[in-house]
């Protein structure tokens, strides 16, 4: 008997019977459920098949199948992750994440620079082994079901992404700008402390967004989530991850998205002084030069938003020289 075979009887004998299912989840579903068969599934191939009230079991480990994931992008109707669900751990009653294995793949430019991006489950599984009990990220450990695919077990935190949470500020920019930035600030250079930190060890992020933080509810803690996606490039291996600590900083200074088609419907005085090279040179349409909608923000700041512009003379190469020009700025307020 091979090793494979041998795992999947393994998996096999430990499954869990109807009548324990049912005393397990009686907590989570209604009577009504316990009437039908519970669907087990040891192979998550087929992720669609996995469904609400399902059990899928993971080396024995039964998890309850609640909701389909889903990812709000900015303002846009929030797109259902059917690979990605939300379950019950039926050992511990703790809200888990299980991400089932899916592939995509595509071709991000910046700048006429090219990066061939595609989602490496394996990767996010070495990540996770890499970070594990450190503050800035998410948790979790991975496993392999029964087909072989790697199934990363996450912990459910608790919290509000980065973006929502500025978003849902009701204040003015000046107020936001010296009230609030300057925490927001310290708990962004903590994050990008640890990109560093994957950076130094061989690894990418790979997907950093303003809603691939989130602000756990219970710590405070600022935290990545997502390192499935993994990037492509010759000449400078972590780029793809500078460009975005660099659209984050710009969301976090300018309260939000500074776009020219609303500067033009409020015919703002600011756009005389606007050109080409004051753009974001990943989001065309962003103003990276917040200094002039916004001249009370020291040049210091102001300065290290300009290295994502299009009118860079050059990008920044590493984690290190970003947290040394926002260590200036820090110092100097």
């Amino acid at each position: 008997m091979d090793q494979r075979t041998a795992q999947g009887n393994a998996d096999m004998t430990a499954l869990p019977s109807q009548e324990d299912l049912r005393q397990m989840t009686s907590r989570w579903l209604p009577p009504s459920h316990g009437a039908h068969p519970f669907q087990i599934h040891t192979d998550t191939s087929d992720f669609f098949r996995v469904e609400y009230g399902d059990v899928v079991v993971l080396n024995g480990h039964p998890y309850l199948i609640r909701h389909n994931a889903k990812e709000g992008r900015f303002g846009i109707d929030d797109d259902v992750k059917f690979w990605v669900k939300r379950a019950i751990d039926l050992k511990t009653g703790d809200l888990k994440i299980l991400k089932l294995v899916f592939y995509e793949k595509f071709t991000s430019t910046i700048g006429g620079i090219a990066f061939e991006c595609f989602r490496s489950p394996g990767k996010e599984a070495r990540i996770l082994d890499l970070v594990a009990g450190q503050k800035n990220f998410m948790h979790g450990h991975a496993i392999r079901d029964q087909a072989e695919n790697l199934i990363r077990v996450l912990d459910f935190i608790q919290g509000k992404t980065l973006y929502d949470y500025v978003q849902d500020m009701r204040l003015d920019h000046q107020a936001y700008f010296f009230d609030r930035l300057p925490a927001i600030l310290n708990n962004f250079v903590e994050c990008i402390q640890a990109i560093r930190f994957l950076h130094e060890h061989g690894e990418k992020h790979g997907d950093i967004r303003r809603d691939h933080i989130l602000i756990d509810r219970n710590s405070g803690r600022y935290r990545w989530i997502d390192f499935d996606f993994n990037y492509r490039h010759r000449e400078n291996v972590y780029g793809y991850d500078l460009f975005g600590l660099g659209n984050v900083l710009m969301f976090l200074v300018g309260m939000g998205d500074v776009l020219l088609p609303e500067l033009k419907n409020q015919d703002h005085p600011a756009l005389d002084r606007l050109a080409e090279e004051d753009l974001n040179i990943v989001f065309n349409n962003r103003v990276a030069n917040l200094k002039k909608i916004y001249p009370y923000i020291p040049e210091s700041l102001n300065r290290i938003l300009m290295h994502f512009s299009k009118g860079a003379n050059w990008f920044y190469e590493n984690t290190v020289q970003l947290l040394d020009d926002l260590e200036t700025y820090q110092t100097s307020i």
